[in-house]
């Protein structure tokens, strides 16, 4: 059975989480492959439960499928013994969890340095979460990481501490007059998570091969989206992993091969969180309007999320970099009660028009939206399942979209909860049944 990706297809925050939580069910493993507790799910049960998640992949809301935390996920110990904690006080089985002895630990001085560094960049800080995620992925690129396997070895790990420390407590200390840290310290702490985390260690590819040599059906969950990917996202205003379709297979051990379609994840209008370049951004009342009524504020950080109308130039990009088989349209109730709904189809920068994505960071800087304007409607689509039974304008709309993007759009999310969504081609047609 083919493995199946789904990522996000703007700047983060488009509902992933939604969509994994909805179709757990009818998968085996569920399997979050980059990022850290720097991006979030939120997940509303059909019981009105409201679950935020950080690590954990969203299936975990579902019994019958296994969840993984693949290598590429860079892991703050802590944070996972909290969610998995909070979660089984809720009555989730975390038992199921499997983690990568291979994936990366995000280490106290990971944090420290990321809070510091981005005091020192002022107006050019690139807005992190302060998680500790860039400098935990910088360790690993340098060969000075400290992964999950660590744990197991009290010797290697206190090796590895030491040399890492001899290298950070300097920086700390000398560039940013900063305390550094006491290797005794770190590494009694951590052994205390080593303790908890020891049964859920694996050798996670060895796992998933099987799985799918067995005819089970892999789900691979993407964390953060399209333009926040280090290689093809809006640079240097993006995260420190490949949230992209080719990472999930170096996140998660599994061959390209494997890969039957890419689900890609994209709100009905667009927003983004931290700085870099935003052609759509809304700086009036509407923007305020998209945030208020989307409940645009981060799982994580709580921070306000920038706000603006949907961009067809990024959606054409993310399809065609991922090979985005079905997209998933969230929040298209949000858009509900307007005149008029603009959607950028185009750029232009000093003059020169644009149909597709800038080649430099300059040009797309100065990217000014070049705007189609598409009639509204105001009727109440929460209650709609089928296509037919959403208002003229609404299903237009959504046929415009799928005309710019270039690939079908299988599902919209016209709520927050798990069944308020519109299906219109079944993306799991391989496992149906």
């Amino acid at each position: 059975m083919p493995a199946i990706v789904l990522l996000g297809a703007q700047w983060g925050d488009e509902g992933k989480g939604k969509v994994t939580d909805l179709l757990g069910s009818r998968v085996d493993y569920v399997v979050r492959f980059s990022g850290g507790n720097n991006a979030g799910h939120t997940v509303v049960t059909p019981d009105g439960q409201k679950f935020a998640l950080h690590l954990m992949p969203s299936g975990a809301l579902h019994p019958n499928a296994e969840i993984v935390l693949g290598n590429g996920v860079v892991i703050d110990p802590k944070v996972l013994l909290a969610e998995i904690d909070g979660l089984a006080e809720r009555g989730v089985d975390v038992s199921r969890l499997l983690i990568s002895a291979d994936a990366h630990l995000v280490m106290p001085h990971h944090r420290a340095l990321d809070r510091v560094v981005e005091r020192y960049l002022g107006t050019a800080r690139i807005g992190t979460t302060g998680r500790g995620i860039g400098p935990a992925y910088g360790d690993k690129v340098a060969r000075m990481g400290i992964r999950v396997q660590d744990l197991l070895d009290p010797g290697i790990l206190r090796q590895k501490l030491e040399l890492v420390l001899r290298e950070k407590n300097q920086i700390l200390f000398k560039v940013y007059n900063r305390k550094g840290f006491d290797v005794d310290a770190v590494v009694e702490e951590y052994l205390t998570y080593a303790e908890r985390l020891k049964p859920f260690i694996a050798d996670t590819r060895l796992i998933l091969n099987k799985a799918l040599e067995e005819g089970k059906t892999v789900f691979m969950e993407g964390a953060q989206a399209t333009l926040l990917d280090l290689d093809h996202g809006t640079y240097p205003f993006v995260t420190s992993s490949n949230p992209t379709a080719g990472g999930a297979c170096v996140g998660a051990g599994i061959a390209p091969t494997r890969i039957s379609s890419v689900i890609g994840v994209i709100k009905a209008y667009t927003t983004r969180v931290g700085a870099g370049p935003f052609p759509t951004e809304l700086h009036d009342d509407m923007g305020e309007h998209l945030r208020k009524t989307g409940g645009e504020y981060g799982t994580t950080t709580g921070r306000p999320r920038r706000c603006g109308w949907f961009d067809a130039v990024i959606a054409r990009y993310a399809v065609r970099v991922n090979g985005i088989t079905d997209l998933v349209v969230t929040k298209l109730d949000i858009l509900s009660g307007l005149d008029q709904v603009p959607v950028c189809v185009g750029y232009e920068v000093d003059g020169e028009h644009f149909d597709e994505m800038p080649m430099t960071q300059t040009a797309f800087h100065h990217a000014k939206p070049v705007y189609e304007y598409l009639p509204g409607w105001f009727e109440d689509i929460s209650k709609a399942r089928d296509f037919a039974e959403l208002p003229h304008n609404a299903q237009r709309y959504i046929e415009r979209l799928e005309e710019l993007c270039g690939t079908r759009i299988s599902m919209i999310g016209v709520g927050p909860g798990r069944e308020e969504n519109v299906v219109r081609h079944d993306m799991l047609a391989a496992v149906a049944g």
